[in-house]
């Protein structure tokens, strides 16, 4: 499709609609409403799902998951709408998803430091093309059940998504997360050092790195 200048438009509308999304820090506004203070404070300090969990709190940990995802879905789904709508086919979606991402792993309201992404990305997923997200999913449990290792089962199946999708003829959104996926492998650089070492913990021990 030609770039026209209202695609182009779309296209910038939607980043920038989709990072201020992503942006919102649910891990730390949840936690904080909850009287738990700041959960930068604990752990490694990340704003995710995962150290949300280290508060004890099962019940806080899966509804900051489920924002993160969700914080990625809708601004997909809307500007999913908006581009049908228009003929502009799933660029401004892409762009959505891509701000929404970009939005959780560099949020401006923290100093650009922000979570690991996994969630949103799994979120934007589910919105642009949701047999990859039922992927994602068998992937990750499917690797967890044998290695318990929460951090490889999430890089594994983000090897799967886009190789996936690829398979079943997405190939323009099979680029789009292959790109993601090596920012979140650049956001686990931590996780795949000590993976190489051996000293990654496994879920359902206590650490102090993010896993």
């Amino acid at each position: 499709m030609e770039l026209s200048g209202q695609l182009l438009a779309a296209i910038l509308l939607a980043l920038a609609g989709g990072y201020l999304c992503g942006s919102v820090p649910f891990g730390l506004v949840i936690t904080r409403m909850a009287g738990l203070g700041d959960i930068r404070t604990i752990g490694s300090g990340n704003i995710g799902m995962t150290n949300v969990l280290r508060t004890g709190n099962k019940g806080l940990a899966a509804l900051t998951l489920l924002a993160d995802a969700l914080k990625g879905t809708l601004p997909v789904l809307l500007a999913l709408w908006w581009g049908r709508q228009n003929g502009m086919a799933s660029y401004p979606a892409m762009a959505a998803g891509l701000g929404a991402f970009l939005g959780h792993l560099f949020p401006v309201w923290l100093r650009f430091k922000g979570g690991k992404g996994v969630a949103t990305y799994l979120g934007v997923l589910l919105g642009l093309a949701w047999p990859g997200f039922l992927a994602f999913l068998v992937s990750w449990i499917g690797c967890a059940a044998i290695t318990r290792i929460s951090s490889l089962s999430a890089l594994i199946a983000t090897i799967v998504v886009p190789i996936f999708l690829y398979v079943l003829d997405y190939e323009r959104i099979a680029v789009f997360f292959l790109v993601m996926s090596f920012i979140v492998y650049a956001k686990h650089h931590g996780n795949i050092r000590r993976l190489i070492n051996g000293t990654e913990p496994r879920m359902g021990k206590k650490r102090d790195q993010d896993g």
